[in-house]
């Protein structure tokens, strides 16, 4: 029987026991190393990365000083890397540019970042190769993500990691995964926040075993400036939110990434600033009632803002199948 995903909130369940995790998407190569370093002295030790963010050589480099100075140890971190569209087919060695930018010997959890597989663009011709190939288009290849699977579970066989999950998956992929898997999933990052609380799904992947981690916490903040929302779209004017943060003395901010640890989710946040940093770790010390949780969740409109379905039109999407089957 398939054990329930431990309660991260209840003492001795996980380790690290933190359950605040750090993330780099978008923090700037410029200021990488040193964020890195201080989210370590801040008292994070889950840092969660990916070739894609385009920063892990930089992201190394903070824990490398981090660890010189004694912040912490390596067995004290957790990191977690992903594995990009393009390199479906190439798993180990996609892998293992992860693990040498980031100067380690192991992750501790390796995901498949999208159910997606692109052409291979090879690594000393662009790294990281993005949405796009060397020619400005999408190219999508067959692929049997459960092949891709198999690959990753060869990463734990080899030592270069000691978990290896998904990210962006439905309950339908999820499903196969488990149909031919030796190794489950231990974990599934998606999109979470009181807009696309995606109920069903976390409890399916809790029921499960698998651990979840809540990405964009903080709901449309980051995708602003990239025209994927807008002012309107924002939680943290919330009337819901701003009162029920007023009556807790603390900011919105906080209740958002507290809602997300109450429903039994790794909430990630990714700042630049020190005092950010530390605002969004001081959420261990207050609890939100039934009710405040009901009201959070009433605000669900089931809003996706990082969806591949939308900022990937106009990319120029091939499909090598398609003129076959026009043909027939």
């Amino acid at each position: 029987m398939i054990a329930q995903a431990p309660n991260i909130l209840q003492a001795g369940t996980i380790s690290p026991a933190d359950p605040l995790i750090f993330g780099f998407w978008k923090v700037p190569k410029s200021v990488c190393a040193t964020v890195c370093y201080q989210a370590i002295k801040s008292g994070y030790r889950r840092l969660d990365c990916a070739c894609d963010y385009g920063n892990e050589k930089e992201v190394g480099e903070g824990i490398a000083k981090a660890i010189q100075d004694g912040l912490c140890t390596r067995e004290d971190l957790f990191v977690t890397s992903k594995l990009w569209n393009t390199y479906h087919k190439h798993v180990a060695a996609a892998c293992q540019r992860s693990l040498d930018d980031l100067q380690l010997s192991y992750l501790d959890e390796y995901l498949i970042h999208f159910p997606i597989s692109m052409e291979y663009v090879p690594f000393d011709k662009k790294y990281p190769p993005e949405w796009l190939n060397l020619e400005g288009k999408m190219v999508l290849v067959p692929n049997d993500m459960c092949a891709t699977w198999k690959a990753m579970e060869e990463l734990v066989d080899q030592g270069m990691a000691k978990t290896i999950g998904v990210c962006n998956f439905s309950t339908q992929l999820l499903r196969q995964i488990f149909s031919t898997c030796k190794i489950r999933p231990s974990t599934l990052q998606i999109e979470l926040h009181p807009h696309n609380s995606q109920e069903k799904l976390v409890r399916f992947a809790h029921e499960n075993g698998m651990n979840v981690t809540a990405f964009s916490t903080l709901a449309s903040s980051s995708y602003v400036e990239l025209d994927m929302a807008t002012a309107d779209d924002s939680l943290m004017t919330n009337s819901v939110i701003v009162d029920i943060a007023k009556a807790k003395n603390k900011t919105p901010a906080q209740v958002l990434i507290r809602w997300a640890l109450q429903r039994n989710t790794f909430p990630l946040t990714k700042t630049t600033k020190d005092e950010r940093m530390k605002e969004n770790r001081n959420v261990l010390d207050f609890k939100l009632t039934l009710d405040e949780m009901s009201k959070i969740n009433a605000l669900n409109k089931n809003h996706r803002y990082n969806d591949p379905g939308v900022f990937c039109e106009g990319m120029g999407t091939l499909r090598p199948s398609s003129t076959k089957m026009l043909d027939i």
